[in-house]
């Protein structure tokens, strides 16, 4: 049985009354954030990373791999011990990156607690097996219910504290209303939503348009192309979307819209990082990961498994894998056949 209900509920935004233990898997720029705002919302926190010197450097206050500049508060408790993060937890958030995530889960599922909620804060699709993050968790920890915590939001904005709106989905409503007021506070806001499928797109598909943004910019194409791409990658967004049940509304809000506009507009995002780099023809080498590489591949594949128009994405996969140049790409997309604008 579910613990959520052993704490006392809350209003959002407020503290709560008595903090549930919180478990953070991944010590990077976001898990620490999110360590960050899980204390500020009065929860004990236990962090998990696998380097020692990453838990030396929280313990220090500060990580100046992933965080440089941003005081790490008291109260984080890092850890490399994977057990010791997690026993006794009232819920995990896992931080770790998609394609790792099954492996992950592997290795915790011994020490997570039966019925916590495990809530994703990484966003992708399964290279291998075209799987969202959700359906990896209900296969690894049958016994724990899923949520998934996503919208725009970036991990030194949140470090630092300022203003911030998410939402956090499950399938069951109750459970994400929950996990919402569980995590509010004082400039973190969170809504909630019963979309969880809807809200995983969201997260996974931004992240290949957010390549193609800074692909873009970097190719020196101009503001009036990046804003159409952006226009035109959100169809494509809606399209499969649909395809996988998300609700529409669920798309037009922050998991979908308000993160693409974020990650599309900011190289803060490692994808539009790695797609400026792509289109100014840089070396990708080295580049903070970007979670939009691989789930370029796999979308572009299932977009045409399941036969939906998707040229934005197949032009970000094929360019990725060296098929095409930003160039060709180009011309490709803009020498299509003409439609009207409403045919989506």
């Amino acid at each position: 049985m579910t613990r959520i209900g052993t704490a006392k509920k809350v209003t959002a935004g407020k503290t709560p009354a008595s903090g549930w233990r919180v478990a953070v898997l991944g010590g990077g720029a976001w898990g620490t954030a999110l360590a960050l705002a899980m204390l500020r919302a009065g929860h004990f926190v236990r962090l998990y990373a696998r380097d020692p010197e990453t838990v030396a450097a929280i313990d220090r206050g500060e990580n100046p791999r992933y965080l440089p500049g941003i005081a790490i508060e008291p109260g984080i408790v890092a850890t490399s011990d994977a057990a010791a993060a997690l026993g006794g937890a009232d819920c995990v958030l896992a931080v770790t990156p998609a394609q790792s995530l099954r492996a992950v889960l592997a290795s915790a599922s011994g020490h997570v607690p039966i019925g916590v909620p495990l809530v994703l804060c990484a966003k992708g699709i399964e290279r291998g097996t075209g799987a969202l993050l959700s359906a990896i968790v209900e296969e690894s920890l049958p016994n724990n219910p899923v949520a998934a915590l996503s919208g725009p939001s970036f991990a030194s904005d949140v470090a630092r504290g300022l203003p911030t709106a998410v939402v956090v989905a499950a399938r069951d409503g109750k459970l994400a209303a929950e996990l919402a007021a569980r995590f509010s506070a004082e400039n973190l806001r969170c809504y909630s939503s019963d979309d969880l499928i809807g809200v995983e797109i969201g997260g996974a598909l931004k992240n290949v348009f957010a390549i193609a943004a800074g692909a873009v910019t970097g190719a020196g194409l101009g503001a009036s192309a990046q804003a159409a791409m952006v226009t035109r990658g959100f169809v494509e967004l809606r399209r499969i979307g649909a395809a996988f049940g998300a609700r529409p509304e669920t798309l037009m809000g922050l998991s979908g819209l308000g993160d693409l506009l974020l990650t599309c507009s900011s190289a803060q995002s490692r994808n539009f990082a790695y797609g400026l780099a792509l289109g100014q023809g840089k070396p990708l080498a080295g580049l903070p990961l970007a979670e939009g590489v691989p789930t370029a591949g796999i979308a572009a594949r299932i977009a045409a498994e399941r036969g939906i128009e998707a040229p934005i994405i197949s032009a970000v996969a094929a360019i990725l894998d060296g098929k095409v140049t930003i160039g060709q790409a180009v011309t490709a997309l803009m020498t299509r056949p003409l439609k009207t604008e409403t045919d989506i």
